[in-house]
């Protein structure tokens, strides 16, 4: 069945237009309402926020669509995309709703909604409440003595900050280092910087003056620069750039180099190996993720398992398998001992505690392997067609499968949000990935030419 409204991570659109206005968002909490109102107990869902201006147009709205259905309302505010997942467990809710677009530009907002258990839901769940999104509500809206209501939660940044600094080894300490975080003007810029303080790190911090329309703006994870200028600028040992929901990061060294999830993930992966607690002798990572990755894990005893695109598709991997470690090469890593989904500012206290247990800086820590030359390029097509079906497109792929060989390999994937076919390859020839993803790329270009 054809999505209309949910994507790779939820929905999402450019604010106030689309499937991004106040109406849909009444309508997905009216949905959602629906679909999680299970026996007669008084439902309640938790909505958080990053710090987009079209947030104050969006939260109420779910607000609204959510007490329509007698289900009460609990607003954390500002609050990572993890910090939300957490929150819905630990407050026995029946669902959470976190209102972000994650890395993009703060034109765009989303919504990102978690079960009762924390985890992000099924396609099965999501195309049952776009089902109901379109099939109207007189039926279902219960009587005005049965009204759900709203309250805001005045502590739930504590409850996160302290979350996350249990997480930390307790016999370890952040004395003597000196930490970089950008918090990208996001949900993160109240918790990364004094769970940092907290543990004993001295903590520079940059991208913690949100004003609605900076979340992004040449900072976070999606533009590093930043971090590894400031970085080398205050002689600091590491840099910590997280993403707009805070659900990612990227690191940088102390010489100002950056490291992406693929490393992170590595390094992580040898740490919980070599102390006995990785189960399965598995990681789960996406198809995106580097051969040099794969060959690394190999060579120290742990399986590669791939998924497609998508944060939620490696936690179902590792769900099913009872992993405990997975991620994506853009950052998010996943470690289910601690949490249900992707969260930057745990994964970073992970990564730190390596550091102090091994007393070696970011640059010898965080280099387990080296990467395969990798070439990804972005192709847009006409809508309604679809290129990848076409003979002349599928046999450019063959082709370029052929021509590495077993050397590398060819990944081919459309965007869930827009009409564009990613062309990604990696291997050990530079000069031959990139004639194989020009080739591929040529070839859905002149289709829609």
């Amino acid at each position: 069945m054809a999505r209309k409204y949910f994507g790779t991570d939820g929905i999402r659109g450019k604010a106030n237009e689309g499937n991004m206005t106040a109406e849909v968002a009444m309508r997905v909490g009216m949905a959602a309402a629906k679909h999680f109102t299970r026996g007669d107990h008084q439902h309640r869902v938790v909505i958080g926020k990053d710090t987009r201006l079209s947030g104050y147009m969006l939260e109420p709205a779910l607000a609204s669509g959510f007490i329509s259905l007698g289900m009460d309302v609990i607003m954390v505010g500002p609050m990572p995309t993890p910090a939300v997942a957490m929150l819905t467990r630990s407050l026995r809710a029946d669902l959470g709703v976190m209102i972000s677009a994650s890395h993009n530009p703060f034109q765009d907002n989303g919504l990102k909604l978690f079960g009762p258990d924390g985890y992000k839901l099924s396609d099965e769940i999501e195309l049952e409440i776009e089902r109901r999104m379109d099939n109207g509500y007189a039926d279902h809206l219960v009587p005005s003595e049965r009204l759900g209501r709203a309250q805001r939660l005045k502590n739930a940044v504590g409850r996160y900050m302290e979350f996350a600094k249990n997480t930390f080894p307790k016999h370890l300490s952040l004395d003597g280092l000196k930490i970089v975080v950008d918090c990208a003007n996001g949900a993160a810029y109240r918790t990364a910087p004094s769970v940092l303080w907290e543990l004993g790190a001295e903590v520079v911090a940059v991208g913690v003056s949100p004003n609605g329309k900076n979340i992004n703006d040449q900072c976070g994870s999606t533009c590093p620069e930043l971090i590894c200028e400031t970085v080398v600028l205050h002689d600091a040992d590491i840099g910590i750039a997280l993403d707009g929901d805070a659900d990612r990061l990227i690191i940088c060294d102390e010489k100002g180099r950056i490291i992406d999830g693929d490393q992170l993930m590595a390094t992580v992966a040898k740490h919980m190996k070599e102390t006995g607690v990785l189960r399965g002798d598995a990681v789960v990572a996406t198809i995106m993720s580097n051969l040099g990755l794969e060959k690394y894990l190999h060579s120290i005893g742990v399986n590669l398992i791939r998924t497609q695109v998508g944060d939620r598709y490696v936690v179902e991997a590792m769900r099913e398998r009872n992993l405990n470690l997975g991620g994506e090469q853009s950052g998010h890593i996943v470690l289910s001992d601690f949490a249900t989904t992707g969260d930057g500012l745990i994964a970073a206290l992970q990564i730190l505690s390596v550091l102090v247990a091994t007393g070696k800086p970011v640059s010898e820590v965080c280099n387990s392997y080296q990467p395969y030359p990798q070439l990804l390029k972005n192709v847009r097509y006409l809508h309604g067609t679809d290129p990848l079906a076409h003979s002349r497109v599928k046999a450019a792929i063959r082709d370029g499968e052929n021509r590495l060989n077993d050397s590398g390999r060819v990944v081919i994937r459309k965007s869930g949000t827009e009409p564009v076919i990613r062309v990604m390859a990696e291997g050990q020839d530079d000069t031959l990935i990139a004639t194989v993803v020009n080739d591929i790329v040529a070839t859905v270009e002149t289709l829609s030419a």
